[in-house]
């Protein structure tokens, strides 16, 4: 059995309760050494094969799974934070069905999630945003042209730029395009998490500054959005006066 299995953003006790026993019980471990933290790698028993995936090519990642499946092994590929976000796992996926083995897959917290508790922050605030939107800057990889980021922008929703810390003053650039203005609120999250981790509040107009004055040069994410701020309205939720299936609405005073 193969098991794709989201590491978390980081953190070593991030990883999910299921995440942890398969990683306890794999034959073979094959992870993303360049983003999933190695201390998760101390979960694996001492006869474990354990593969790093960095200099590997799909076509040598499916092979490991399909020896380790002919030989009855456990095996575990395991990627940073979730799996369906930028961890090219359909690909992988289809391999796999194209040899008829079965997988499941495992859920973990995306390093978006780490980084709104790093900034003690909330992406969906009432009157602020509803709206999280996770991109990335088109590179050397492109992106769909109905993605661009200035067209992403022009939503003025939270935004979650995954990948783009290289781009910063192109990213800026596309940004004010799309009708952000210069000083609305943003933020660096450098490894959220991680014992390194490194948080920057700053305003789109000046996210290149603030990675130069701080040494970010990757493995960051970029948050844009009024969520970053003071304002917002009270949430209807736990307001007395509204009522909901569990609650009925008080005429008292707030």
């Amino acid at each position: 059995m193969i098991f794709f299995v989201g590491a978390g953003p980081g953190a070593p006790d991030l990883i999910t309760v299921r995440g942890q026993r398969l990683l306890q019980t794999a034959d073979l471990i094959l992870y993303a050494g360049s983003l999933v933290n190695p201390e998760l790698l101390s979960y694996a028993k001492k006869t474990c094969t354990i593969f790093n995936s960095a200099s590997m090519t799909l076509e040598e990642v499916v092979a490991a799974m399909l020896h380790a499946e002919r030989e009855g092994k456990q095996t575990v590929r395991l990627h940073t934070g979730d799996p369906s976000i930028y961890g090219a796992i359909r690909e992988q996926m289809d391999a796999l069905d194209r040899y008829g083995i079965s997988y499941e897959v495992v859920p973990g917290v995306s390093s978006f999630c780490g980084a709104a508790a790093a900034l003690r922050a909330e992406y969906t605030l009432p009157g602020v945003s509803q709206t999280v939107i996770l991109t990335r800057m088109a590179g050397r990889t492109p992106v769909p042209e109905t993605e661009e980021i200035a067209g992403l922008a022009a939503h003025q929703a939270t935004m979650v730029i995954f990948l783009s810390t290289g781009m910063l003053p192109a990213l800026t650039q596309r940004l004010l395009a799309g009708g952000y203005s210069p000083d609305t609120p943003a933020a660096l999250v450098y490894k959220a998490t991680w014992e390194d981790e490194k948080t920057v509040r700053c305003t789109v107009q000046r996210l290149a500054q603030a990675a130069q004055e701080h040494a970010i040069t990757k493995t960051a994410l970029v948050l844009i959005g009024h969520f970053l701020g003071n304002d917002y309205e009270r949430s209807c939720l736990y307001h007395p006066a509204f009522s909901h299936e569990f609650r009925d609405a008080s005429e008292g005073k707030v």
